[in-house]
């Protein structure tokens, strides 16, 4: 007669949540834009798709292969030190206000309206001011990025430290726990999920503001790059550039999401990670 102890591996192959190994799950997540592109290749090839306007995907290729021979590296380097810059100081104060708003409510009633505000504010909306202060040299592209990444990792600290469990805290008072030892120890770990989610968030919005930056005043970059297509009439590298710009945000955010299951692997789910 079988145990419930020996259902159990068979329970949990069955767990609706439970996720593929990961090189199936990189297969299916590649299905989707491979099919999406042979699909474009074969219109544009039958001339079903107009190629002036959508040139076909091996067109692009042998664009990146070009823009590649004739500086494409600076443009990278360019736009990724703009985003890692602006996104580590918006992060930084992202966190000391959201973590400030979240442990004191006198702070919340100050900063979080003016906040929630600004966040409102459409990314176009700041170009001609930052163009106006601090003219059009790198300054105001990392402002605009920092601005960019500072919301969404605001809401994910300032949400996940109001939100932690009020048990836990109180358990923290009862073995007299410090203020900062109670920060720590307890709002902390019951915080990071949400700090990590706001940001991945926020390096994705960094790299919109970085485009929205790049598109107004530069001579480097993928924005720059964008414009430069748009003037020329040359699709081809306004969607080799819109390409580029999709994996190096995919990369990003698989770095962040690797850190996320590294730091969270304390965390007792349904959901298993591989």
């Amino acid at each position: 007669m079988a145990t419930p102890s020996s259902k159990l591996p068979a329970l949990a192959a069955t767990v609706p949540g439970r996720r593929k190994p990961l090189s199936r799950r990189a297969l299916l997540g590649l299905l989707f834009p491979v099919a999406l592109l042979l699909a474009v290749e074969v219109g544009v090839r039958a001339g079903r798709l107009p190629a002036n306007l959508l040139p076909a995907p091996s067109e692009v290729t042998r664009t990146i292969v070009w823009l590649a021979q004739h500086g494409l590296a600076a443009h990278l380097l360019a736009s990724a030190a703009r985003v890692a810059a602006g996104s580590m100081i918006g992060a930084a104060l992202a966190i000391l206000f959201g973590a400030l708003v979240g442990l004191d409510c006198r702070a919340e009633a100050l900063f979080d309206p003016s906040f929630q505000a600004l966040r409102a504010i459409p990314s176009l909306a700041w170009v001609p001011l930052l163009l106006l202060w601090l003219g059009i040299d790198e300054a105001p592209k990392i402002v605009m990025i920092a601005i960019g990444a500072f919301f969404p990792v605001y809401m994910g600290v300032s949400s996940g430290i109001r939100g932690a469990d009020r048990k836990l805290v109180e358990v923290a008072r009862l073995y007299r726990l410090s203020g900062s030892a109670l920060a720590w120890r307890v709002l902390l770990p019951s915080a990071l999920p949400s700090i990590l989610t706001g940001l991945r968030n926020g390096f994705s919005l960094a790299w919109m503001f970085m485009v929205a930056a790049e598109l107004i005043a530069a001579s480097r970059g993928l924005g720059y790059l964008l414009s430069d297509g748009r003037e020329t009439g040359r699709a081809d590298i306004v969607l080799a550039a819109i390409g580029l710009l999709a994996l190096l945000g995919k990369a990003s955010d698989s770095l962040m999401q690797r850190l996320e299951r590294r730091l969270l692997a304390w965390r007792d789910t349904s959901v298993e990670d591989r």
